[in-house]
């Protein structure tokens, strides 16, 4: 048997080094997931208090870590009102909550690690590489203060953007148009979802300044921080290369996604009273526009989604589950996962041995991982949308929806979640959760241990199909 190259022998040595250093969380994937938990926790302890609340009363514990989790998990369901339920103080823990969920927990920890100690243990790297999907050790210290600094910019153009555009065209005091921008280019650019206004944006559905800007915010933060570092590194130094098969991926699914759903949900709504069929041709195409966008985990809307068409919900419920890029502020199975399922399929029609995708060969463990997150992803939303059915009256059109748009991250909603019964919310709300961090992510935080394999058993090929 011949010896591990290299390579093999410090992945190994380091991963040894790193369970002696982390006895208790074992993994870098269970420290995110305690990352996450144990801060859900303290935002719903903060919403629980009687100052985060408008009335100044105590909000009751599934309502709290409800909001708590849908903040951190970037997805934007509510069961009680953004706007006027919360006050200012509960309306700041949610916005702080939106953004560390965006930054990532173990990003945070690694910056703040960075800056006392000027340097990074093993531990400190792998739990922020885990988060931040970073190809290699050393590129994490430059991935985590490039995350950091590329938001905070991208956050605060967005913000003047919308704080000029309430001051001058709708009137706001400048601490108003200041707080409201703040809020919602934090919200959107990391894809939650959440507003201010009981009605998301549907008051501003024919204002391009404000419609567009977000959806704007909202597709940079969903294309990945990785194609995003990409596309600056281009535009600094006016590279021209060969691009990275994850940006060209990632880039023309993104397009053709978008070109699809835009028409689509456009021809089934245009003459839909309740929707489009009110507006000019001006203003459906951009509520059109604005639509096919916040499925990919924007969640904010600018026309009723309850009121939509069936087919419309159906074309937004395939939208969700898609999602947004990896290494991003989005959520659903990635626009890479799908893209790289369809490369195998059309490769297993050819009959091709390999799949070959823009002039690259995949690996096999690459394929592997993209079915799994698709069929685990399908599988938690079937059980989570019958037993939804099995416990409320509503029907499977809006259960279903509420169930993708939960377990992609998303926040869309057909309004029913405020309706819903407590153990069904926290069924939504463990869904969040697990949608957030990823089934894969998941499961690797709850393995006991790995168990590589020392020997292979003779291959048989059992009939499919």
């Amino acid at each position: 048997m011949s010896r591990p190259g290299p390579v093999a022998q410090m992945r190994r040595g380091a991963w040894r080094t790193l369970r002696r250093l982390t006895p208790a969380s074992g993994s870098p994937a269970r420290g995110v997931v305690a990352g996450f938990a144990a801060t859900i926790i303290v935002g719903t302890v903060l919403l629980m208090l009687p100052v985060a609340s408008e009335r100044g009363e105590p909000t009751d514990i599934v309502a709290s870590v409800f909001t708590a989790t849908s903040a951190l998990c970037l997805t934007g369901l509510a069961v009680v009102d953004t706007g006027t339920h919360w006050s200012t103080f509960g309306e700041v823990v949610i916005l702080a909550l939106v953004q560390a969920g965006g930054l990532g927990i173990m990003t945070l920890a690694s910056l703040l690690g960075l800056l006392v100690s000027r340097r990074f243990g093993l531990r400190m790297e792998l739990t922020a590489q885990s988060e931040t999907r970073s190809l290699q050790l050393g590129d994490v210290r430059k991935v985590v203060v490039g995350v950091i600094s590329l938001s905070i910019v991208i956050e605060i153009v967005v913000a003047v953007v919308l704080s000029t555009r309430l001051m001058l065209g709708y009137g706001y005091r400048f601490g108003d148009a200041m707080y409201s921008g703040v809020f919602h280019a934090v919200s959107a650019f990391n894809n939650s979802g959440l507003a201010l206004y009981s009605d998301s944006m549907m008051r501003f559905v024919d204002d391009p300044w404000i419609t567009l800007t977000i959806a704007c915010a909202v597709l940079t933060g969903g294309l990945g921080f990785p194609v995003l570092f990409e596309l600056g590194r281009r535009l600094r130094r006016r590279h021209r290369g060969r691009w990275s098969l994850h940006t060209k991926i990632t880039l023309i699914t993104t397009g053709a996604l978008l070109v699809v759903g835009f028409a689509f949900i456009a021809v089934s709504e245009w003459d839909n009273e309740r929707t489009l069929g009110v507006f000019g041709v001006p203003t459906k195409l951009l509520a059109a526009f604005f639509a096919a966008v916040m499925p990919r985990s924007g969640g904010l809307n600018s026309i009723d989604t309850g009121d939509m068409t069936a087919t419309s919900l159906l074309a937004q419920d395939v939208l969700m589950f898609i999602g947004g890029g990896s290494a991003s502020t989005a959520g659903g199975i990635k626009v890479t996962t799908f893209a790289l399922l369809a490369f195998v399929i059309i490769a297993e029609l050819r009959g091709e041995p390999t799949v070959h995708v823009m002039g690259r060969r995949l690996s096999d463990g690459v394929q592997r991982q993209a079915l799994t997150i698709a069929l685990l992803s399908a599988g938690l939303i079937t059980v989570t949308t019958m037993t939804l059915l099995t416990v409320t009256d509503f029907s499977l059109d809006a259960v279903l929806f509420e169930s993708i748009s939960a377990m992609a991250t998303v926040g869309l909603s057909t309004g029913i979640t405020p309706h819903l019964p407590p153990t069904a919310q926290l069924l939504l709300t463990l869904l969040m959760f697990i949608g957030r961090l990823g089934p894969v992510t998941l499961g690797a935080a709850l393995a006991l241990r790995e168990r590589p394999r020392r020997y292979e058993r003779p291959k048989e090929r059992p009939i499919v199909g």
